[in-house]
C-alpha cells in the first residue's frame, strides 16, 4: 500500500474502555470459507468462486468463538458474531449462534463484494462503532481461504487499539486479559488493558458442540441482524474491488489431475515397492 492510499483512509477514532470492567463485552469475528479442497478460480477476475462449492466455518474463528465462550462462561456478558458476506455467510452465524453466542450481525451488501482485507477491516470497524462499548475483539489469526492474517491487524489499527496475535489462551484477571502467545519456537505471556484486540490461532481452545438451548435460541431468529453499506454509512470511497488498493495479478490452481497411489504390505514391503517406483522415475 503506498503512502498516498494510506493518507487517504478515513480512521475511526480511539475506542475507551467501559468504567466497570464486569461482565465482558466481546465481539468475535467469523467468517464462511469455502472448503479448500474444492476451491475453484474465475480466471477472469481472479478470484474464488464460491457459488455451488461447500462453505464451513473458518476453523481458527471457531477457535475464537470458543475463547470468548470461555470468558463469558467464567465472567458473565456478552458476545456478539460480527461477519462480512453474501446473505447466505447468516449459515456461520447461526452455527456460531448454536454454540452460545448471544447475537450476531451480517454485513452483506452488493457494495462490498470484492473488498480486500483493508475494506473488510474499515467495514468491520464501522460494524464494532456501531456496536458501541466492547472491551475485547477476538479474531482467527487467518481465514484459509486467503492466509493473509491482514483482518485482525488491520481492524485493531482503524480502532487505535492494541492488538496481541497468535493468541493460544486467554484468562481475564484483576481488569487484564492475560494471553500466552504461540511463537515459533516459543511462548510468551503478554498482559493487555481492555480494549484490545486478539487473534487465536489453531492451537487456541478446542470448540465446543452447540446446547440445545443455545440451538432453540438460535432457531428463533431474534438474535440475528443484518446491517448493509448504508445502515454503516460507509463512503463509496471505501467500498468494494473498485476501491480496493490490492490487485491480484497471477494465480493458480493445483494440478488435481495427478493421482496417487497406495502401496500395500508389510512396513518393509512397501518400502522396497517405494525405492523401485522412485528408480523407475528416475529420482534415485
Amino acid at each position: 500500500m503506498s503512502q498516498r492510499q494510506a493518507q487517504r483512509l478515513p480512521h475511526c477514532g480511539s475506542v475507551r474502555a467501559k468504567p466497570r470492567m464486569a461482565p465482558l463485552s466481546i465481539i468475535v469475528t467469523v467468517k464462511q470459507v469455502p472448503d479448500t479442497n474444492e476451491v475453484r478460480i474465475d480466471p477472469k477476475t481472479n478470484s474464488l468462486m464460491r457459488e455451488g462449492i461447500p462453505s464451513i466455518l473458518n476453523p481458527e474463528d471457531a477457535n475464537a468463538v470458543e475463547a470468548a465462550l470461555r470468558l463469558r462462561d467464567e465472567h458473565g456478558g456478552t458476545i456478539t458474531a460480527l461477519t462480512m458476506g453474501p446473505p447466505q455467510a447468516e449459515a456461520v452465524l447461526e452455527e456460531v449462534l448454536c454454540l452460545g453466542v448471544d447475537r450476531a450481525v451480517l454485513l452483506s451488501d452488493r457494495a462490498f463484494a470484492g473488498s480486500d482485507t483493508l475494506l473488510t477491516a474499515f467495514t468491520l470497524s464501522r460494524a464494532v462503532l456501531k456496536l458501541k462499548t466492547f472491551d475485547l475483539i477476538l479474531c482467527g489469526r487467518q481465514a484459509i481461504d486467503g492466509d493473509t492474517a491482514q483482518v485482525g491487524p488491520q481492524l485493531a489499527a482503524f480502532l487505535d487499539i492494541p492488538q496481541v496475535t497468535y493468541a493460544e489462551e486467554i484468562v481475564f484477571t484483576e481488569n487484564m486479559f492475560r494471553i500466552q502467545r504461540g511463537l515459533e519456537h516459543t511462548r510468551e505471556l503478554v498482559a493487555a488493558a481492555p480494549p484490545v484486540l486478539v487473534t487465536v490461532n489453531a492451537a487456541g481452545p478446542v470448540p465446543r458442540h452447540g446446547s440445545l438451548y443455545a440451538i432453540a435460541a438460535a432457531c428463533s431468529g431474534e438474535h440475528l441482524l443484518r446491517w448493509n453499506a448504508k445502515d454503516l454509512a460507509l463512503p463509496p470511497s471505501m467500498l468494494g474491488l473498485g476501491a480496493s488498493p490490492t490487485a491480484v495479478k497471477k494465480i493458480f490452481e493445483p494440478d488435481r489431475s495427478v493421482k496417487g497411489e497406495l502401496l500395500e504390505g508389510t512396513e518393509k514391503e512397501m518400502a522396497a515397492q517405494l525405492i523401485e517406483r522412485l528408480r523407475t522415475m528416475g529420482c534415485l
